[in-house]
């Protein structure tokens, strides 16, 4: 008996039409509207084509991309310099108005404000708010809301260090550390969920570090309050989580600002050994990648995270360490 093969050609009526192609093809468009004549200043009529809504509309998408925090308001602990400074740049950047905060010279801090005026045309205001305590933090929520109405975007990156092994670790400098590192973000974040709620949107970003995820010797303090951010970061996000509002964490590595360009001076003539082995053998020994991270790079992320694409991440710890937590 023959067995007869199926043809490998398929009838064209046996295939559907695409309904969604279908569709469009017989949708009917208006025509683009006839073009306006304008008369130039010698009496010549000339075609001017006239501006479509969808032309709008495509406008603002592109400006929307661009700045995708318009209208937002940010506040950055810890901002009048370094990584926090990158943040309140990268935030300005993407359009958002900005609040720093932090200790400098005071023609300094007026020239950084200025600067981001100028640079991103954003209204920008400054608070000096001792990080260490409850009440100015609280204040300084307050004169956020009561010059702008709103906050928005909140990073949690005011930080202090101390190295020292545990039996000689100062009690002062652990509490010192603790409440700037850690408990000045239970403060902040307290203080202004109020008024995220209300606007039913918030971005809370924790600048923590790679010792939020591993450990080193002798910086007891400072690993316990970055391992404590992560777990305040998680149960922030938890109890959002319906409000449209974020908590994410930043885990950087080392960044390169000019208190880190300050160690491996000291390091280098400290040891006698020159500048490039500090920073390969001595302060990236734990980075495979053996570059430092920039200011850029850390505020690229941080607006992002802060921006309506970044919705549906909440209650992460993101390593920005070179491989580092890796291992």
């Amino acid at each position: 008996m023959s067995i007869r093969r199926p043809s490998a050609r398929v009838s064209p009526q046996v295939l559907p039409k695409p309904r969604a192609i279908v569709d469009v093809a017989n949708r009917h468009f208006p025509p683009d509207p006839a073009p306006v004549h304008v008369r130039d200043n010698n009496g010549a009529s000339a075609p001017h084509e006239r501006i479509r809504p969808v032309d709008i509309q495509a406008q603002h998408l592109v400006e929307q991309m661009a700045r995708p925090l318009q209208g937002k308001v940010s506040l950055v602990t810890g901002s009048t310099s370094g990584i926090g400074l990158g943040i309140a740049r990268a935030l300005a950047a993407a359009g958002s108005a900005i609040v720093l905060n932090g200790f400098g010279k005071p023609e300094d801090i007026v020239e950084t404000q200025a600067r981001i005026v100028s640079d991103f045309g954003v209204k920008a205001r400054c608070s000096t708010a001792d990080m260490s305590k409850a009440a100015p933090i609280a204040e300084m929520i307050a004169m956020t809301l009561d010059n702008f109405g709103r906050l928005d975007v909140l990073v949690n990156n005011a930080g202090i260090q101390h190295v020292a092994p545990l039996e000689q670790f100062p009690a002062e400098k652990w509490d010192a550390i603790l409440a700037i590192n850690l408990s000045s973000a239970f403060h902040t974040t307290r203080a202004a969920l109020p008024s995220m709620r209300k606007n039913n949107f918030g971005r809370i970003i924790n600048i923590a570090s790679a010792h939020g995820l591993v450990a080193s010797p002798f910086k007891a303090a400072y690993v316990a309050a970055k391992h404590g951010i992560l777990g305040l970061t998680k149960v922030t996000a938890l109890e959002t989580a319906e409000a449209n509002i974020t908590c994410n964490a930043i885990c950087p590595g080392y960044v390169h600002t000019p208190l880190v360009e300050a160690q491996i001076e000291g390091q280098a003539k400290a040891h006698g050994i020159p500048r490039e082995k500090v920073i390969r053998d001595v302060l990236l020994a734990q980075q495979p990648n053996k570059r430092f991270a920039t200011v850029e790079e850390i505020g690229a992320l941080s607006a992002f995270l802060a921006s309506g694409a970044a919705a549906s991440i909440t209650g992460t710890a993101l390593p920005v360490d070179g491989g580092w937590t890796a291992h």
